[in-house]
């Protein structure tokens, strides 16, 4: 008989376009995006047994979670400010931005602590996140669960490693190749989790 997961929360932290959390999603378990431009990480109503999630369009709490429904929880803050890809423009750049980005951050690690689920994960690509929130519990590139392209993620949180799938990365690092650029829809192209990765962090925590 198949498990009711109908009444476990995943929260997706920033989460875009849900590709990380699809799998849970799938397997039925009551996944909620928390994600701009409906709802916004920094703007959470915390009570002793729930938070509420204000709805950015609206500027009204509408979206109220007991923290003992939270079962897991990914993070996927933007990485532009982090990403040791652009490092070459660290020393030129507001560093306001970066301010901005670290507290966006933080504000994940807030829900993750008032939450307590029963496993959580924060990935961001090799950068200098690692100087405000320590050092990554694993790396990984696509290519090593079944995804044939490299982009070297990190990891951070307290969950199951998933097991590896490795193949030839035949694609190299297809992201810059095919969705290089400032725009908001290669940046979203770019930050979309890898589906194998996906699929196997889902099978090692569930």
């Amino acid at each position: 008989m198949e498990q009711d997961n109908s009444k476990k929360i995943i929260l997706d932290l920033c989460g875009g376009t849900g590709a990380w959390s699809k799998p849970y999603k799938d397997a039925g378990y009551d996944v909620r995006v928390i994600t701009l431009p409906e709802y916004d990480v920094m703007d959470v109503d915390y009570n002793e047994m729930y938070m509420a999630f204000n709805r950015h369009s609206r500027n009204v709490f509408d979206l109220r979670i007991d923290f003992a429904d939270v079962y897991g929880i990914m993070a996927a803050p933007p990485c532009t400010e982090f990403a040791g890809s652009g490092a070459r423009w660290w020393a030129n750049k507001d560093p306001l931005l970066l301010a901005e980005s670290v507290e966006v951050v933080m504000a994940c690690m807030r829900i993750i602590d008032y939450s307590n689920p029963a496993f959580w994960a924060l990935e961001n690509p090799v950068g200098r996140l690692k100087n405000y929130i320590g050092s990554p519990r694993m790396y990984f590139n696509p290519c090593d669960y079944g995804d044939p392209y490299t982009k070297k993620t990190c990891l951070w949180g307290t969950f199951n490693e998933p097991e590896m799938n490795p193949v030839e990365p035949t694609e190299g690092s297809k992201l810059w190749r095919m969705y290089g650029g400032k725009s908001d829809h290669t940046k979203t192209m770019r930050s979309i989790t890898p589906p194998g990765f996906a699929q196997a962090f889902f099978k090692a925590n569930r």
